[in-house]
């Protein structure tokens, strides 16, 4: 039993953590002075890397022209530059953006807004969710309950709204045993039977991530798949929210992931490195016919929160835009991603335990396995990502931990550096990674 000295209820309860004393650029440093290059930003956050003083300065400006602005009673010029800059990136028809703190009251949103939208059309009856096993969409009730990573709803299942769940486009791991392209997206093809069993009249929308993240360690679906999972929603009736939380602005190479499929959902979430890490900033994105809908009926929508819509964390969001675009960082992750994939391939592809590596940009996943031919997973009780992870930390490597991508087994590590990562640190980082797992498995 370890003794937490304090009165911080600390996010781990089984270690002591190290206290962190600066971070610039790539690096944390604490404060014993040791150096951690941080390739995977935190929790897929740090995007434009640590310690930007443009975004302090319009952190600093704006609290001294204004801070705090209840959302009901002013509107921000912050707040409406960054909603029209987001709509200037976004797809097509997606014009309107709200505010948030985080991407589980995003997502949490999202599904609100979605049901109202049904009942503003007439359509009451529609209220179910769809989900997908194996997906991440936040920790509040209703994302939870969402989500589809049974270890996490355990504790709450009594708590939670059953929703509907269909498999993942998790090729490696196929819960159809078919391989792509022979299996005709049959994953995609579940949500169509899914939707006629339970009954077209009763579905609200289908929630998915753009690109699974770290439930399934970065799972890029085939080209063609969130084409069909559209085309499904619209013939039903059905809305789609696509969850770019950990997997937009710019983290795959387009600002907005969707974008590689050539697909425009009705809602779009975002949050993470919407303000590079530096606030807690998230958003969600409709389609302004469904602004319009809510707008000419109720003419509001039933929803609110004290930090929506907050002026200093929207500052903070357009000076992390503005350095996305100047420095040609979206750009340059699309370029300098597949440098990285290339690298992870061709030094931990031959290693026997690592199963696959997949991913995009600077999102990837690294899945391994006891047994490649078979991939058969470790037991999770042998907590190998875990063993792994630590031993890259005490070399100085952050990178993200995955498990439970087999059942309730399976491991991977998710690397997602910020965007500013150089050439020799890719270098390094990969072959910090390859020595690592071969020492962990002789």
């Amino acid at each position: 039993m370890i003794e937490i000295p304090g009165n911080v209820f600390p996010r781990r309860l089984d270690i002591l953590l190290p206290m962190a004393k600066k971070a610039q650029g790539m690096f944390i440093e604490d404060e014993n002075g040791r150096q951690y290059m941080d390739a995977s930003g935190g929790a897929v956050v740090v995007n434009a890397g640590h310690g930007r003083k443009s975004i302090a300065k319009a952190i600093y400006d704006q609290i001294l022209s204004h801070d705090y602005i209840h959302p009901t009673m002013f509107t921000t010029r912050p707040v409406e530059m960054l909603a029209t800059r987001l709509a200037q990136k976004a797809p097509d028809d997606i014009n309107r953006f709200y505010f948030f703190s985080g991407g589980s009251e995003a997502n949490e949103a999202a599904i609100k807004l979605a049901r109202q939208i049904h009942v503003e059309n007439g359509n009451e009856t529609k209220y179910r969710l769809i989900g997908r096993w194996k997906s991440y969409h936040g920790l509040t009730l209703g994302s939870l309950g969402a989500m589809g990573r049974t270890s996490f709803k355990t504790y709450f299942t009594p708590l939670l709204k059953e929703n509907l769940h269909i498999p993942a486009p998790y090729c490696y791991r196929c819960a159809f045993g078919l391989t792509y392209p022979s299996c005709k997206l049959q994953c995609a093809m579940a949500l169509d039977e899914m939707i006629e069993n339970a009954g077209p009249e009763t579905i609200s929308a289908f929630i998915a991530e753009t690109v699974p993240g770290a439930t399934i360690a970065a799972c890029f679906p085939p080209k063609e798949y969130l084409k069909a999972i559209a085309q499904i929603c619209d013939h039903h009736n059905v809305l789609l929210i696509l969850d770019e939380v950990m997997c937009g602005l710019g983290r795959t190479g387009e600002f907005f992931a969707c974008n590689h499929f050539d697909v425009v959902p009705d809602i779009v979430t975002l949050g993470k490195g919407l303000a590079g890490g530096v606030m807690a900033l998230s958003a969600f994105g409709v389609k302004e016919t469904h602004f319009n809908v809510i707008k000419e009926n109720s003419g509001v929508f039933m929803h609110g929160g004290t930090f929506s819509h907050h002026s200093v964390a929207a500052a903070a969001g357009l000076a992390l835009i503005d350095i996305l675009d100047q420095e040609k960082l979206v750009q340059r992750v699309k370029i300098k991603g597949e440098r990285l994939g290339e690298l992870l391939k061709k030094h931990l592809l031959p290693l026997a335990q690592v199963g696959d590596v997949r991913g995009k940009g600077f999102m990837w996943g690294i899945e391994i396995v006891k047994d490649k031919k078979t991939r058969m997973p470790f037991k999770r009780s042998l907590k190998i990502v875990e063993g792994i992870w630590e031993s890259l930390f005490e070399k100085g490597y952050i990178t993200y931990k995955s498990s439970g991508l087999a059942g309730v087994n399976g491991d991977a590590l998710v690397i997602a550096p910020p965007f500013i990562i150089e050439d020799e640190q890719i270098q390094r980082l990969v072959m910090a990674i390859k020595s690592t797992m071969v020492e962990f498995f002789n």
